[in-house]
Order: C-alpha cells, then sequence, then structure tokens
C-alpha cells in the first residue's frame, strides 16, 4: 500500500436551501476541490460519490452521481454510488482512498453530497427513520413517527450513559455552547451565533434530556476531496497531507458489547501507528450534544466511566484546545446533511492541518482524526468509520 495525499477539498456552506438541488450543491463542491488541488476535471481517474438519502427526499435513485455531476466535465468517468446512511462520504473516502494506494488508480475524486431540506418536514424525519432495520423492534417506549426517531433513540443512550458516568444537562450544554462558539467562526456553517448554557437548557425539550439546541438539524451541502498518490502529488503546488489510515465496521446482528465506534478506532490506530495521546484535533460525529462526550470515551480521548464530564469542563477540547474537537462546530453548528458529512469533517481536519483554519486553528496541528457513524442496529450505530491524517 503506498501514501495518498489529500491535495485538493473544497465545501459548500451548509444550511436549509429549498430553492437549491442536489446538482447545484455538488457541482460547487467539485468545482471548488479541483480548483484548490490546481487539476481539471480530465485528470480525476475515477469518482465516489456519497448520499444517503436522495430516493427518499429527492425521489432521485440508482445513478445520483451520474445525475447530480453531469455538468462537471466528470461525465465518462467510472462513478460509484455510495450509500451507507449518515457515514456514505465517509465509506466513499475509504474505497477511494483504497483504489489510489492500491495502484488502481492515480487519483480519485470524492463528493458527498444531500439534499434533506423538503416543503414537508415529514419527509425529512421520514428519511432519517428509514436508517434502522424496520423489522427489528425498537427499544421499549420509543415509537416510530412520534418525532425524530433518532433523536428518541440518542436520548435513551444518553439517559442511560448520565446514570453510568454522573453526566449532567449541564455537560451536554457545555458542548452546544463550544459548538456554536466553533460555528460562529466557520464561514460555511448552519448555525454561526453564540449561546449560553441557559440558552441551551432552556430551549425546547426534544426528548428528554436532549434539548432543542442539543439535537442535530435538518440542512443541506456538499463536500469534495481530491486524493492522489505522492508522485501525482509531486506535481501540484500543494500541502501535504497524508490519509494515514481508514477503516471502516458495521455493527454485529447480535449487539455487540464493544461499541462500532471503538472497533473502528482501535483499527485506524493500529493501522497507522497513531494512538489517541498523539492527536490535535478531532472531528466526531455529535448528531446529539451527548454523543460528543460518549464518543471522547469510545475513541480513547480520556478514561472511560466519566473522563469525559472532567474533559469537557476542563476546556481542553475547545478551539484551539489540547486537542481540539469539532471545530468546525461539529454536526450540531457545522451541519448534517447525512451524505455530505463525513466529507466535511475531512475538509475541515485539512485545513487545520494545512494551518488555513483561521480563527478556528488548533496551534501547530499535526495529527487529525475524523470518527463519522450512521444508521442504528441492533442498540448500536449501524457503522463507524475512522480516518487518521497527518502531516
Amino acid at each position: 500500500m503506498r501514501n495518498v495525499v489529500i491535495a485538493g477539498v473544497g465545501m459548500t456552506s451548509f444550511g436549509k436551501f429549498l430553492q437549491r438541488n442536489l446538482k447545484s450543491l455538488s457541482e460547487e463542491a467539485v468545482r471548488l476541490a479541483l480548483e484548490d488541488a490546481g487539476v481539471k476535471a480530465e485528470e480525476v481517474d475515477q469518482v465516489y460519490f456519497g448520499n444517503a438519502a436522495a430516493g427518499v427526499v429527492t425521489g432521485q435513485e440508482m445513478i445520483r452521481a451520474q445525475s447530480s455531476l453531469r455538468n462537471t466535465g466528470l461525465d465518462g468517468k467510472p462513478m460509484f454510488n455510495i450509500e451507507n446512511a449518515c457515514a456514505s462520504s465517509s465509506t466513499a473516502l475509504h474505497l477511494a482512498w483504497l483504489s489510489v494506494a492500491s495502484g488502481q488508480s492515480e487519483t480519485a475524486l470524492v463528493v458527498g453530497s444531500e439534499k434533506l431540506t423538503h416543503e414537508d418536514k415529514a419527509v425529512s424525519f421520514g428519511a432519517f427513520a428509514k436508517a434502522v432495520d424496520l423489522e427489528e423492534p425498537l427499544p421499549e417506549g420509543i415509537i416510530a413517527g412520534n418525532g425524530s426517531l433518532f433523536m428518541d433513540l440518542y436520548a435513551a443512550k444518553a439517559r442511560k450513559w448520565m446514570a453510568e458516568a454522573g453526566a449532567e444537562p449541564t455537560d451536554f450544554a457545555r458542548v452546544v455552547v463550544k459548538s456554536r462558539f466553533a460555528g460562529s467562526l466557520n464561514p460555511f456553517a448552519q448555525f454561526r451565533q453564540e449561546t449560553s448554557i441557559n440558552e441551551v437548557l432552556e430551549s425546547r425539550m426534544v426528548s428528554d434530556p436532549l434539548t432543542l439546541f442539543m439535537c442535530s438539524s435538518i440542512g443541506d451541502g456538499a463536500a469534495a476531496i481530491f486524493i492522489c498518490s505522492e508522485a501525482f502529488a509531486a506535481k501540484l503546488d500543494v500541502p501535504k497531507v497524508l490519509i494515514r489510515a481508514s477503516a471502516v465496521v458495521s455493527a454485529k446482528a447480535s449487539g455487540a458489547v464493544e461499541p462500532v465506534a471503538v472497533t473502528a478506532s482501535r483499527k485506524a490506530y493500529e493501522l497507522s501507528g497513531i494512538g489517541p495521546q498523539d492527536l490535535h484535533v478531532v472531528e466526531l460525529h455529535d448528531a446529539s450534544a451527548p454523543a460528543e462526550l460518549i464518543h471522547y470515551e469510545n475513541l480513547g480521548l480520556c478514561e472511560s466511566g466519566g473522563g469525559s464530564i472532567a474533559l469537557i469542563r476542563s476546556g481542553d477540547t475547545d478551539v484551539g484546545g489540547r486537542i481540539s474537537v469539532n471545530p468546525s462546530g461539529g454536526l450540531l453548528s457545522r451541519g448534517h446533511p447525512i451524505g455530505a458529512t463525513g466529507a466535511a469533517q475531512i475538509v475541515e481536519l485539512t485545513m487545520q492541518l494545512r494551518g488555513r483554519a483561521g480563527k478556528r486553528q488548533r496551534p501547530g496541528a499535526k495529527v487529525a482524526l475524523a470518527e463519522n457513524n450512521g444508521g442504528q442496529l441492533a442498540g448500536d450505530s449501524a457503522v463507524a468509520v475512522v480516518t487518521i491524517l497527518s502531516v
């Protein structure tokens, strides 16, 4: 396996854009990524397109890449449509990385694009509700169609974790305050207004203990990543950001004790020779505020059993902190157009490692990790993807 370089990144603003479609979003992200790398569409060998919900929300099925990218100059290229819940575009990056690392291709383009807003909100919420095994009984007390199914599932996990770790709603509010501050510094973020602990706690209750501000929102957006071999990168005038590892893990149908995020991170650490103590900046899947704290432990950023409470309270995970977590604002503030989320995480981390993240910059960032998961199966996320980058 040879080294793979991230040579170009680009993304749209994330938000609710009723008048935009997948073509518009995808075209903008692709143009920006190719311009960033200084390459033309004809220099792309293969295209990997991550999208989760177009079939439900827009009706576009089967040829999402080919239809979304028909005006980008990429027509005629080998295109692969990747659907893997919220981890669609991080899975697409994994496959593109394997293609270049194996020598099968010199270059590849990864696109994550999602259109979730709809005039009928029930359509948007319905898309999320399909990311479970429809034949698996839901946990006791959770009713499909009773609102946001996934927020009910996240809330149930949060209540269990609170009892085990001794967390309080104010700890979840701290996550949101940190997230909103980061979002205020990110011109691509859906939510750019700072907030306070009291405002978070007093926002509308969605599913106890999750208030509205503790929940990621429906949105639209796209992100793109141009990757290549080191030999190809040598011809470009770009900083060399390396993909050191990528691991994809699916849930065990029987319900494994170890969460998929733990397994995926361990595999990525082993493959890269990098450990959690080496990380400078992390983008993780905070679909709800408690998820960030739970993932601190899943990724080994702190001791399990409540170490994440001390970590969030310490300020070490703040923008510019010892291990800056979700400096983009994360899913809570940058936004969560599900098929674009994994690629957006990589865009942020690439900018951090290049030292070009502006006021969000973690000084001296050299090593980064992205954790992206999606769906629900047997009490766990159905899939988790962990990617490690370095300069």
